[in-house]
């Protein structure tokens, strides 16, 4: 599976959009998955703006929550994400993005956000860091 072109068509841009039924706050989970190995990297959060901005460069654009602006993944950490394929579930309130991650996904050096599980009565890590983060945001 080869990167795919931003969507150039923006008929099909705009029909997708209007497929998506976004929450009462405008937004839209997403689920990140590497897109040869089937690697789960990330939930995040994107709002028509992010998603009309994903499809037409083809780099994952994210909204974030906490800072209240659109969030271009790889923008401080150089982690980028470059979308393989974006599918919509079946009840048009879910996102899967096929991407391919530069580097690491999350924000603690791990490839995956979904690095900690119970073992042992505990919740540990079971992924340890691949990249120190302050290297990441360091810049």
């Amino acid at each position: 599976m080869s990167e795919i072109a931003p969507v150039a068509d923006a008929t099909a841009r705009a029909r997708l959009l209007d497929a998506v039924r976004f929450d009462a706050r405008g937004l839209v989970p997403v689920v990140a998955q590497q897109h040869d190995t089937g690697e789960v990297l990330m939930l995040a959060w994107m709002n028509r703006a992010a998603l009309a901005e994903t499809l037409a460069t083809g780099r994952v654009t994210y909204y974030s929550r906490s800072r209240d602006a659109l969030w271009r993944k790889g923008e401080t950490s150089g982690q980028v994400q470059r979308l393989v394929d974006l599918r919509l579930d079946c009840d048009g309130d879910a996102l899967l993005a096929l991407v391919d991650q530069q580097g690491v996904a999350c924000h603690t050096g791990r490839r995956s956000c979904f690095s900690w599980a119970l073992r042992e009565g505990a919740v540990r890590s079971v992924a340890e860091p691949l990249v120190d983060p302050k290297t990441l945001y360091d810049r």
